[in-house]
């Protein structure tokens, strides 16, 4: 039964675990500090400029380690302001549900992604041939998973002291579209492309992690062709990704093993609100099967 399950009989108190949202923000407010010391003697500036902040002279010159550290330089403290308040808001909720290791991951590898779709932009465009500094690709990358995280759930935004509501899906969209509008935006002094590479890393590097596959397109499919049945998510809900097929009948036993015992301690550690849409239909399926005479 699930009250034999040992997370069921574990004490109330846990040890407090380190909350690597928090250990990034620090990081990088000790990286710009050190950044606005050495900036007291112009040749520090130039250094930093040519070995640290990301640049297309750079890359072709080899210093590749530029798609990392410009990561963790900012231009001024508004800058770094805009950046820590995405990152906190946003990588506090993709940390608790995704787990320490995989947020990392999407942090930093959304952050070299939207460098690289920077530098393409640049080996084309002069106007993006600029050095790029700051944490807002890594930043976005938290933002595209935010989003397939709550793809379907609604939730509150404080938009210039605004409440707006939306769903994941939506706010998806809408930062799409910002980013695109930036990058047609002639003399802009933002990393656009680098928002936009950022933002899809983290949406299909978290996509990939919920639900296991890529997203493939399947508008063009024939008839003839359709996959075996999947779960839907809504009547009528057009979808641009299949969802994932239908679960085979097993045992009571076999499905709260295999499938509820994981959701049932992440709600343990970390409350039901950490659950994702889907695990929620899991709940609900397997109450249905404890229920069932």
């Amino acid at each position: 039964m699930l009250e034999d399950r040992d997370y069921m009989r574990q004490p109330e108190y846990h040890a407090p675990r380190v909350s690597w949202t928090i250990v990034l923000l620090v990081v990088n407010f000790v990286v710009f500090l050190v950044q606005l010391a050495s900036q007291q003697n112009p040749h520090n500036l130039l250094i930093q400029d040519k070995y640290f902040a990301l640049s297309l002279a750079g890359i072709k010159t080899g210093y590749l380690w530029q798609l990392l550290t410009f990561q963790f330089m900012h231009e001024g403290w508004m800058h770094i302001l805009f950046n820590s308040l995405a990152i906190f808001c946003f990588g506090r909720s993709v940390e608790t549900i995704l787990g320490a290791r995989r947020f990392l991951g999407i942090y930093f590898v959304s952050g070299v992604m939207g460098g690289v779709v920077q530098m393409l932009f640049a080996l084309s465009i002069h106007s993006f041939d600029s050095a790029v500094v700051g944490a807002s690709a890594g930043a976005a990358g938290l933002i595209g998973a935010f989003t397939i995280i709550n793809w379907r759930e609604s939730f509150t935004l404080i938009l210039y002291f605004i409440p707006v509501t939306m769903t994941g899906r939506t706010f998806f969209w809408i930062s799409v579209g910002l980013s695109m509008l930036g990058i047609l935006t002639p003399n802009s002094k933002i990393a656009n492309a680098a928002h936009l590479g950022g933002i899809l890393t983290g949406f299909l590097y978290a996509r990939q992690i919920l639900h296991g596959s890529w997203p493939q397109w399947t508008g063009f499919r024939r008839r003839e062709e359709r996959p075996r049945e999947t779960v839907t998510t809504r009547a009528g809900e057009k979808k641009f990704w299949r969802s994932a097929p239908v679960e085979e009948e097993v045992s009571t036993d076999e499905f709260v093993q295999s499938k509820v015992d994981p959701i049932l301690e992440k709600v343990f550690a970390h409350g039901m609100e950490s659950l994702t849409a889907r695990e929620r239909e899991i709940l609900e399926s397997a109450r249905k099967k404890m229920t069932r005479p």
